[in-house]
């Protein structure tokens, strides 16, 4: 009953903090406007590492996998990532894809991805620092460089310690939040366009996961090329 009951709880946050930030419906407009934003700009970052910057990654030190054949290798352990927003959830696929599809020896996959699923957090350490910057502009607050730097370095520490579960991201947060004094209830502004985001940040997390064990399995002669 809780679970069923949850959107409905998130939605009573949302509006008590819509109403505490806004007393127009102009000005609540303009705070969806900004959640619409904010998504965009997270999605359009989260894309780009999956089908540009992984792919690029991956082809450039494996020279037979390219763009096309190795998004039809991962795939089944993109999908599942998607759906769980678990990295852990995802692992035993992902084990499967990298040792049967990539060709990554047994050895290394055993080795580096359990690490990776907790360690290699890329789309959680880029939504944390862009969540971060939209809170502080929510609310008026001009950061320094000093400050946009000490959130770029939380964050990429706070998304090492973070669990592979859903929306642990979230709780990790409040760290970067307050280690350059923000007020760690602003999250509650971002929680009802959390959970598709969470959906596509594991994507990212799992895919890079992926490569870096293929990586490892290439630079120690463990990789089975075609």
């Amino acid at each position: 009953y809780v679970m069923k009951a949850a959107p409905f709880f998130v939605f009573c946050l949302l509006a008590g903090v819509v109403a505490k930030m806004a007393n127009t419906p102009a000005q609540v407009f303009e705070i969806f406007k900004g959640l619409a934003s904010y998504s965009v700009t997270l999605v359009i970052g989260l894309l780009f590492l999956i089908f540009v910057f992984y792919p690029i990654v991956i082809s450039s030190f494996v020279k037979s996998i390219n763009y096309r054949k190795f998004f039809k290798k991962v795939s089944p352990a993109q999908f599942l990532a998607f759906s769980t927003s678990s990295s852990a959830a995802t692992l035993p696929v992902t084990m499967e894809v990298v040792e049967d599809n990539l060709g990554v020896s047994k050895n290394v996959s055993s080795f580096v991805l359990p690490i990776g699923a907790t360690v290699n957090m890329d789309g959680t350490s880029l939504y944390q620092a862009v969540a971060v910057v939209f809170m502080a502009q929510m609310h008026m607050v001009d950061l320094t460089v000093a400050q946009q730097l000490t959130i770029v370095l939380t964050a990429t520490l706070a998304s090492i310690g973070s669990a592979a579960v859903p929306s642990a991201g979230l709780v990790m947060m409040i760290v970067v939040l307050q280690s350059v004094g923000l007020n760690p209830a602003w999250i509650a502004i971002i929680f009802p366009v959390d959970r598709p985001l969470d959906m596509l940040r594991t994507v990212v997390n799992v895919t890079g996961d992926t490569v870096v064990s293929t990586l490892v399995a290439k630079s120690e002669g463990e990789l089975k090329e075609d």
